[in-house]
């Protein structure tokens, strides 16, 4: 019994003994990786220790207080999903972040999602998820009215009952004591080529796009090699298979 209760106390903290035994690493900074995921965690200990640390998924835990998480600039994949977080203050200093998963948690307020604006490396936040059932009190036109957010990536599903959401809103403000109110000078939401999809910034992703058509390149003359090579050797046993003819 005393030993089930003191696994249990571990779980509940992170410690260094757990982050070792679920990676492996003898130090905390060689962590690049780590997945904790429904362990009943409530108190994220050492964490902040991994500053090395690129990958985290925390889902389906009893998280409440992400300041540990503060020290962890080179992270840019974070899980946090279904968990009882309501401040994201301390991911303001994450500043490499580009996968946010919060949907799940207690987020009520729009002024909670004000510090992820000086994230530039930020390209998806996720606050609803149907496939668990996952939400938040703050609404998603209210995320991306603050955060400014440019594309929506996800199922079609998705993307069509959020576009229902924003025609529902607007026409709601364009009638008054039930008349349509006529605007005449509307204008566009958004440039003609706001909508174009940008070239990647990301360094090592066009290294190893170069990379990869350097090795098909290669592939390819290999395999026009070796059917000429097959096609001589054809050749080649066809005419020794031919009966020799002597001259009488």
């Amino acid at each position: 019994m005393d030993s089930k209760r003191e696994k249990d106390q571990d779980h509940e903290k992170i410690t260094a003994v757990l982050l070792k035994s679920r990676t492996g690493e003898f130090d905390l900074e060689s962590i690049l990786f780590l997945k904790l995921r429904n362990l009943g965690i409530h108190d994220l200990g050492c964490t902040g220790e991994c500053i090395n640390l690129e990958r985290l998924d925390l889902s389906g835990n009893n998280i409440t207080n992400l300041a540990p998480l503060a020290s962890l600039r080179l992270l840019s994949v974070l899980n946090l999903s279904n968990n009882r977080v309501s401040s994201l203050e301390p991911l303001r200093t994450c500043d490499v972040l580009q996968n946010l998963n919060v949907a799940g948690n207690i987020i009520s307020s729009i002024e909670n999602l004000h510090c992820l604006v000086s994230l530039r490396k930020l390209e998806n936040i996720r606050l609803k998820d149907n496939t668990y059932n996952y939400t938040n009190p703050v609404s998603l036109w209210q995320c991306a009215e603050t955060l400014h957010i440019e594309r929506v990536v996800g199922r079609g599903s998705d993307l069509y009952q959020l576009c229902k959401d924003i025609d529902d809103t607007i026409k709601a403000g364009l009638y008054k004591n039930g008349q349509l109110v006529e605007h005449s000078d509307c204008k566009p939401w958004v440039e003609d080529t706001y909508w174009e999809i940008k070239r990647s910034n990301n360094a090592i992703v066009e290294e190893a796009y170069k990379q990869f058509n350097d090795v098909l390149h290669e592939c390819r003359l290999l395999n026009n090699r070796a059917t000429h090579v097959i096609s001589q050797t054809e050749r080649s046993m066809s005419l020794k298979k031919q009966p020799k003819q002597y001259a009488i």
